[in-house]
């Protein structure tokens, strides 16, 4: 009886003693892995058309996602192992190694609807744009710790890493893939605004940056065609306007709750690429307003937990850190924006994925070493607050 009592006891003591602090986000991982499911589920169903038309396998692009998920995910736990002062030390040579793999595809790149941004290798194309926007947000996160004053205080401190975007943006151009040029550019300069640059300089680059972007729209004719198709789709919907018109039927058809898993009619090749750059019109179609606000909250969550990861970061002086953890938050953030405003007709079409929800190897590899990242700044942070507080403990 007595040692009943006594091993009770000892249960009831280890209820009551506080669990250890867990040494990584839960959610964050959790919103990573929904957001990968969804994808899979949405992109075999968007692509059984096409994959029947092209291999007579319906499931061809399925399987190939599934294993660039599985892919993805090794990659992840491989980056998620790699401590932050090491990803500091090699953003410089992962920038040289991006900017060599943009040549790379501008003499032996493969072309694909009349764009040449894939190196061939073998059982996947690897598009080097993914791998050159992860690159320079690390070398951005770096330079801002080593420049933090100047970039506060002096103009050249400001321009300096300008240079590198503007190397980097010329490239990309001749591919070319504006899209890519625009997202790096817009997260480059919110990393700025994060960093302490003076407003006028912000506002500067901004105007800058919109003139750019317009000039280059207006040196090339088909881009010129995608801002009047995006203006007035319905002027031509056999034409220049026909892709956009057949995603806002693909949402119109899915009112509220959808017609239904596996039941649209606009992936039956009405709609071009509703596998890839436009999976979030077959999930309007399909899972309607209410699915489209899940996935939505979603990818708003995981940007959120970026954002307050920086933040706390830039608090307690972990000043690479937080600068990167602003940088992916940003990235994932915009670049989700134009890939659902260009699926709803919000902005002007542009081949950009929606993050880990979408088709394509290149994409899910990055954006899962991404999250990765993330989830190691964490991992730090939780681990350097845990310690410090031991030792307070042990000091009292």
């Amino acid at each position: 009886m007595r040692q009943w009592i006594g091993g009770l006891a000892e249960k009831i003591n280890a209820k009551a003693t506080p669990a250890p602090a867990v040494l990584y986000d839960r959610q964050l991982v959790w919103l990573s892995f929904g957001l990968m499911m969804t994808g899979l589920v949405m992109v075999s169903s968007a692509s059984i058309p096409v994959a029947t038309r092209l291999a007579d396998a319906p499931f061809l692009f399925a399987i190939r996602h599934g294993v660039y998920l599985v892919g993805a995910l090794a990659l992840a736990c491989f980056c998620l192992r790699i401590p932050l002062f090491r990803w500091q030390q090699l953003s410089g040579p992962m920038l040289i190694g991006s900017i060599v793999l943009l040549l790379a595809v501008l003499v032996v790149g493969r072309s694909v609807n009349g764009a040449v941004r894939w190196l061939p290798l073998g059982v996947i194309n690897f598009q080097p744009a993914e791998l050159a926007k992860l690159s320079l947000f690390l070398f951005m996160a770096g330079y801002l710790v080593r420049r933090h004053g100047e970039v506060r205080e002096r103009i050249r401190g400001f321009v300096k890493p300008l240079g590198v975007l503007a190397v980097m943006a010329f490239l990309l151009l001749l591919q070319p893939d504006l899209g890519s040029v625009v997202v790096m550019f817009v997260t480059t300069v919110g990393m700025l605004f994060i960093a302490g640059a003076k407003l006028w300089q912000f506002i500067a680059l901004l105007l800058t940056g919109v003139g750019l972007v317009a000039a280059a729209i207006l040196a090339e004719p088909y881009r010129v065609a995608r801002v009047t198709a995006f203006l007035d789709p319905w002027k031509d919907p056999f034409g220049s306007g026909y892709q956009l018109t057949q995603s806002l039927m693909a949402f119109g058809r899915g009112e509220i709750f959808g017609q239904g898993l596996g039941n649209s009619i606009q992936k039956l090749e009405y709609l071009p690429e509703a596998h890839t750059d436009f999976v979030f019109a077959v999930v309007g179609e399909e899972l309607g307003f209410v699915g489209v606000t899940l996935i939505l909250l979603m990818v708003f969550a995981l940007v959120f937990k970026a954002l307050m990861i920086g933040k706390r970061c830039l608090e307690h002086d972990r000043l690479f850190s937080g600068f990167l953890s602003f940088g992916i938050g940003i990235w994932f953030a915009f670049q989700s924006l134009v890939n659902v405003g260009a699926a709803a007709g919000i902005v002007p079409t542009k081949g950009l994925t929606l993050p880990l929800v979408s088709y394509g190897g290149s994409s899910l590899f990055i954006m899962s070493a991404a999250v990765a990242i993330l989830l190691r700044i964490d991992y730090e942070y939780r681990l350097a607050t845990a310690q410090a507080h031991q030792r307070l403990r042990n000091n009292d």
